[in-house]
């Protein structure tokens, strides 16, 4: 019998975790399957425990569940309890958290991106699980500072105040300020929106990312219209996909070619 693993979230049919890990397992010799599970809003535990007790072996977990997922485990790595999230579930003997997120962002901007992030003023916009389980992977890549930015400024405060020298603000409160590179981490783009930032904070050839996938988001297109360059987060969940299969399997699959292939729909 394959061994099972999923994605669970809501909504999650749009994943294209399926297609990645189908991939990475071709390519790995990996006898595997993965699937979708669009739980509950207020059914997360009940769809996973049913999930583990049909004997399958992992999961990931993706909006609105990543904090759920963190109350969930009995163990977690160091980077999920600096997160306080988690998007990687590994069943065994008993139940393992991890967030691959934010190695996922980082290697998408410095690898495939070719992005230098050491000495670079960066925002990161949103404080939500997207955010949280990304501040930590950012300041290991020796950005110069980190501002966080949302639209309750009590919750950028609560979540900046968990790492040392990371600021936080209003969208209002940037007006004057330039950044190097400007991460959403919010899921305005999925409703066709975007938080409203000063005219001011993209610097002259800046980046703009949004981790929403798959379409141009007004972030993105507002971000290109000022001058900036411009990239969706396809990258980020192919390389965090990437960290989790490496967790389940103990191989990390080669990445650029279905990175490539999936822009090519």
């Amino acid at each position: 019998m394959r061994d099972r693993y999923a994605i669970i979230g809501n909504p999650v049919a749009h994943s294209k975790s399926p297609r990645i890990h189908a991939e990475f397992a071709r390519a790995t010799g990996q006898d595997l399957e993965y699937g979708r599970i669009e739980a509950p809003l207020d059914g997360f535990e009940r769809a996973v425990d049913e999930f583990r007790s049909q004997g399958g072996k992992g999961l990931n977990v993706t909006l609105p569940f990543k904090r759920a997922a963190f109350r969930y485990c009995d163990r977690v790595s160091g980077r999920a309890r600096a997160a306080e999230v988690v998007n990687t579930l590994v069943f065994g003997d008993d139940v393992f958290g991890d967030t691959t997120d934010g190695v996922g962002l980082v290697t998408d901007l410095t690898r495939n991106l070719e992005v230098v992030l050491s000495a670079k003023q960066v925002l990161l916009m949103g404080a939500g699980g997207a955010a949280q389980g990304v501040v930590q992977a950012l300041l290991d890549a020796g950005v110069a500072h980190l501002a966080i930015a949302n639209r309750t400024l009590s919750r950028a405060e609560a979540l900046a105040a968990r790492f040392p020298g990371v600021t936080s603000w209003s969208y209002d409160g940037l007006g004057g300020r330039e950044f190097d590179v400007v991460v959403n981490a919010t899921s305005a783009g999925l409703a066709n929106d975007a938080p409203v930032l000063p005219a001011s904070v993209l610097k002259p050839g800046a980046l703009a990312y949004d981790m929403v996938y798959g379409r141009d988001t007004p972030f993105l297109a507002a971000a290109r219209a000022a001058g900036a360059q411009a990239c969706d987060g396809l990258g980020m969940l192919v390389e965090q996909a990437a960290e989790a299969f490496l967790l389940w399997r103990g191989v990390r699959p080669e990445t650029s070619g279905v990175l490539e292939r999936l822009r090519a729909g």
